[in-house]
């Protein structure tokens, strides 16, 4: 008996640490009225015929600096836009090291001297390759000699991918 006694309260130990983990949803499936206050908002402006629009939109406070900031396109502006510039701009997520960069500079170390002395970013010259392939593709901005910042314009939206990222 005690051995079951034993199992359970290990079992029920799981389950809570499960519960109480981060990322893991707690709420029921079915959101409560006005969860959806952004999405109904948007909906009640769009035209009748619309085939849909996308939204994003966040407030952000990093490295002692705060960004508000929303972004809405239709579906039909979208698919019927010209793609061929958005590779470049999404390969340039595509590398470790660059979305090291982009977290470091984000959350304030944004000098070259600083991000140099971050080893698992390579060498100098690594460094400055990664940071001029994310300043060609709009991720960063050159501040003054040898300092970056991600533009304002481009904090939402950054972390808008890195959340559809996530699985």
């Amino acid at each position: 008996m005690a051995d079951v006694e034993e199992r359970l309260a290990a079992l029920e130990a799981q389950v809570a640490a499960l519960v109480e983990r981060p990322g893991v949803p707690t709420e029921p499936a079915t959101p409560a009225a006005g969860a959806f206050w952004a999405l109904d908002g948007l909906k009640q402006r769009l035209p009748a015929e619309s085939a849909g629009a996308v939204l994003y939109t966040g407030t952000v406070r990093v490295a002692g600096r705060s960004y508000d900031w929303q972004y809405g396109r239709e579906v039909d502006d979208l698919l019927a836009g010209d793609w061929a510039e958005l590779p470049g701009i999404l390969a340039a997520l595509g590398h470790p090291v660059r979305l090291r960069l982009l977290r470091e500079i984000l959350t304030g170390r944004q000098s070259t001297a600083e991000l140099a002395d971050i080893e698992e970013l390579g060498t100098t010259g690594q460094l400055h390759h990664h940071l001029r392939q994310l300043t060609a593709a709009g991720w960063l901005r050159s501040t003054a000699r040898g300092r970056y910042a991600v533009p304002a314009e481009r904090v939402v939206p950054l972390l808008a991918v890195l959340s559809a990222a996530h699985r």
